[in-house]
């Protein structure tokens, strides 16, 4: 084994003892979410942004909070309502006058201009205001009055939604879901869980969140995410799961039948990333199949439509997408 891949092989164990370090500062504040913190950290240790859903109170805002400050970056909230507008988000531009009684412009940055912004209750905010956020999350900057605004880097947006079936939420657009590359779906958590959140969370005793990384080791570490080498095998995987689940391109009657429109080669994009992260962060140097299994659903079913089916006895889009990756495996 030579200098170089020693070197290379002790960073990144140290990298894995860093994100353990992480995972422990989270679970401090959030318990029983093993497999959300999971799918969290894959997100955005590969560069991205995710869509967490779920009822009210099942502690999503704790979780976005919890990993920033165990991440070592800032955060920002914005709470999305009706009337939110997109200069609510992004900023504004507000005039100024000397005294002498010459004007100019001046730009106000609004909350987007952080490294970590949590949209909480996305969907209940209009879809004009909801786009506000594509030009963010798709290209790292800001464009107010044809001048642009680079965003701080790292730079990710974890967003809440509520079940659609509640009052007063609008359906996010296709072009929206795109660019979170998880989708995230929150749980309520089991018995004995739920007994340790009412035991801890209504005592005196506050226990706080430490910083475990920094901004530019969170930044280094997502270079080596994009830097592990993917088997053949497991690419393999990936490229069969997302050509399956298209109707123009499936052998599968189910598919050809319910599938609306299948996922793109973003899907793809989202399954090489995220593999590689949830490896490093399961102390592994390279993704495998389970991780292709794990992730296929919160990659790919944002990115995928079912027809309607009247009867409601048909399969679920998850099921036949967890079937689509044990097929490809």
């Amino acid at each position: 084994m030579t200098e170089t891949h020693t070197n290379i092989i002790t960073d990144t164990e140290a990298v894995i003892a860093a994100l353990g370090d992480v995972k422990a500062e989270i679970a401090k504040a959030v318990f029983g979410q093993e497999h959300v913190i999971e799918l969290v950290l894959s997100a955005v240790l590969a560069g991205g942004h995710a869509l967490l859903v779920g009822a009210p109170g099942l502690a999503k805002t704790r979780l976005v909070e919890s990993t920033a400050r165990a991440l070592g970056i800032d955060w920002g909230r914005v709470q999305f309502t009706p009337d939110l507008m997109p200069s609510d988000i992004l900023g504004s531009e507000v005039m100024d006058e000397t005294p002498a009684g010459e004007r100019s412009f001046r730009f106000i940055k609004g909350p987007i201009f952080t490294r970590l912004l949590m949209a909480d209750e996305i969907n209940r905010a209009s879809p004009r205001t909801q786009s506000a956020l594509l030009q963010a999350m798709q290209e790292n900057h800001v464009t107010i009055a044809g001048a642009r605004y680079d965003l701080p880097r790292p730079f990710h947006v974890l967003a809440t939604q509520n079940p659609v079936e509640q009052e007063g939420t609008y359906p996010l657009p296709e072009a929206q879901l795109d660019r979170f590359l998880l989708k995230i779906d929150v749980d309520y958590p089991d018995a004995e869980t739920e007994r340790r959140i009412l035991v801890e969370t209504t005592s005196g005793e506050e226990k706080f969140v430490q910083a475990a990384l920094t901004p530019e080791k969170l930044m280094s570490i997502q270079k080596l995410v994009r830097d592990m080498p993917v088997p053949e095998k497991v690419l393999g995987a990936i490229i069969e799961l997302t050509r399956s689940a298209r109707p123009e391109q499936s052998s599968d009657p189910r598919i050809q039948q319910r599938v609306e429109w299948g996922p793109s080669p973003r899907a793809g994009q989202a399954l090489m990333l995220t593999t590689r992260a949830r490896a490093l962060l399961r102390g592994r140097f390279a993704p495998s199949i389970d991780d292709v299994e794990a992730l296929a659903e919160p990659a790919l079913a944002h990115r995928m439509s079912l027809n309607y089916d009247p009867t409601g006895q048909a399969e679920s889009l998850k099921d036949i997408i967890l079937d689509l990756a044990r097929k490809a495996s």
